[in-house]
C-alpha cells in the first residue's frame, strides 16, 4: 500500500508485481485511508451484525420449536406423562 500512497506507483503496476487484482488493491487503499475512528465504527458495526445474526438464529430456532407445538398422539402422551 505504501508503494501506491507514499511513493506514487500506479495501482495496476503494484497489483501486477504482487500478483493480486487491482480491485483488491483499491479496496485495501480505501479501507486503510479511512480515519481510524471510521475503521473502529466499521469494526463495531460488524461485531453488532454478528451478534444480531446469532440472536436471530436462536430466536428462529425457538420459534420453530414452538410452532411444532405439543404432540397429541397417544404414543407421545404416554412417553411424556410420568406418574
Amino acid at each position: 500500500m505504501a508503494q501506491v500512497v507514499e511513493r506514487g506507483y500506479a495501482v495496476s503496476e503494484v497489483a501486477e508485481r504482487l500478483g493480486i487484482s487491482t480491485k483488491s488493491l483499491y479496496t485495501w487503499r480505501a479501507q486503510f485511508t479511512k480515519a481510524p475512528r471510521l475503521r473502529a465504527e466499521d469494526s463495531e458495526q460488524a461485531a453488532e451484525v454478528k451478534r444480531l445474526k446469532r440472536e436471530l438464529a436462536r430466536v428462529t430456532e425457538e420459534r420453530n420449536i414452538l410452532k411444532k407445538g405439543p404432540h397429541t398422539s397417544r404414543e407421545s402422551l404416554s412417553e411424556v406423562c410420568v406418574y
